[in-house]
C-alpha cells in the first residue's frame, strides 16, 4: 500500500507540474511592427502595433473624429530619429516621439509628442510636450485591413511619414535638414582640424612613441587655438620631457602647476610637482 500511494503522489505532481508548464498560445490581436530606413543622413525607426479592421468601420466609428487617438494599438505608435529633423515649423531634436492624431472627416491633427511611456492617450494631456502639430489632409486608398505606418518618398533631403488604414491615408512631410548638415560637414572639414583634433593627434603620437617633432608641432597647434587647459600643458610637457628638452618641459610643467592650482585639480598639482622635481635633476 505505502509503493502505491509513493507512485500515486509522483503521479499527482507530475500532473501539476505539466499543468502549471502547459499554455495554450494564440496570435495577438494587434501584431508589433518595426522598421528602419536611412533618410539623407538620418536614420529614422518606426515601432507599433498593426490593429485589422475586421470588417468593422474605422473612421467615425471605432476611431472617433475630432478625438485623439494613439494611432494604433496597445502601447503608443513611436518614430525615432537619429539626427535632428524639421517637421511643419517644428525642429525636432534627435530622438523618440509618440505619434498621436486626431482624425477628422476633411483634416487631421499629427501631434509628435516627447512622452513615449504611455499605454494609449496621455491621462493627462501636455501640450510642453508636443514637439510638432501637423495638419493633414486624408485621401482615399484601397481598402487596407491591417493599420500601417511608413516611411516613403525617401529623397536625400526628407520622407513622409503615411498612416494608412481602412479606406484612408495621411501623410506627413518630414524634412531631413540633409543639405544643412553636408553643408556643415564641409565647412567644418575644409576649415582644417580643430584645437581637439591637433590635441588628439599629438597625444598619440606621443603614447605610440611616434614622431616627437611632429607630436610637438601639433601640440603647440591645439594651444594656439585657445586649448591651453592644465591637462592640455601637462601633455606637452610630457613630449617635451621625451624629447630631452628638460628645460622647456619644466617651464610648460609650470604653466600647468598654475592652472591646475587654479582648477583645484590635486591630481595634476602633485603630478606636475613630481614632474618639475625629476627632470630638475637632469
Amino acid at each position: 500500500m505505502k509503493t502505491f500511494f509513493n507512485y500515486f503522489s509522483i503521479f499527482v505532481a507530475l500532473l501539476l507540474v505539466f499543468d502549471a508548464q502547459a499554455q495554450i498560445q494564440t496570435p495577438a490581436a494587434s501584431q508589433t511592427a518595426k522598421f528602419e530606413t536611412t533618410v539623407g543622413l538620418t536614420k529614422v525607426a518606426l515601432d507599433y502595433s498593426r490593429p485589422g479592421k475586421k470588417g468593422r468601420t474605422v473612421y467615425g466609428d471605432l476611431v472617433p473624429f475630432n478625438t485623439v487617438w494613439r494611432t494604433g494599438a496597445n502601447k503608443n505608435s513611436i518614430i525615432t530619429f537619429s539626427d535632428d529633423v524639421k517637421i511643419g515649423n517644428s525642429d525636432i531634436k534627435g530622438g523618440s516621439y509618440s505619434i498621436f492624431t486626431k482624425p477628422g472627416k476633411t483634416s487631421w491633427e499629427v501631434y509628435f509628442y516627447a512622452d513615449t511611456e504611455n499605454w494609449g492617450v496621455p491621462a493627462k494631456w501636455d501640450d510642453a510636450k508636443v514637439v510638432a502639430k501637423v495638419t493633414a489632409t486624408p485621401y482615399t486608398i484601397p481598402v487596407t485591413e491591417t493599420f500601417t505606418l511608413g516611411i516613403n518618398n525617401v529623397t536625400n533631403d526628407g520622407c513622409t511619414l503615411d498612416i494608412l488604414w481602412d479606406n484612408t491615408g495621411v501623410s506627413v512631410n518630414i524634412d531631413a535638414l540633409t543639405d544643412k548638415k553636408v553643408l556643415n560637414s564641409i565647412n567644418k572639414v575644409m576649415s582644417g582640424p580643430s584645437a581637439g583634433d591637433y590635441y588628439n593627434a599629438a597625444r598619440y603620437y606621443r603614447e605610440s612613441k611616434k614622431d616627437l617633432k611632429q607630436a610637438l608641432a601639433w601640440m603647440n597647434k591645439s594651444i594656439e587655438m585657445g586649448n591651453d587647459m592644465f591637462y592640455i600643458l601637462r601633455q606637452k610637457s610630457l613630449i617635451e620631457a621625451d624629447m630631452g628638452n628638460y628645460k622647456d618641459a619644466i617651464a610648460t610643467a609650470k604653466l600647468s602647476l598654475q592652472k591646475s592650482k587654479e582648477a583645484g585639480s590635486n591630481d595634476y598639482i602633485k603630478m606636475n610637482n613630481d614632474s618639475i622635481e625629476m627632470w630638475s635633476k637632469k
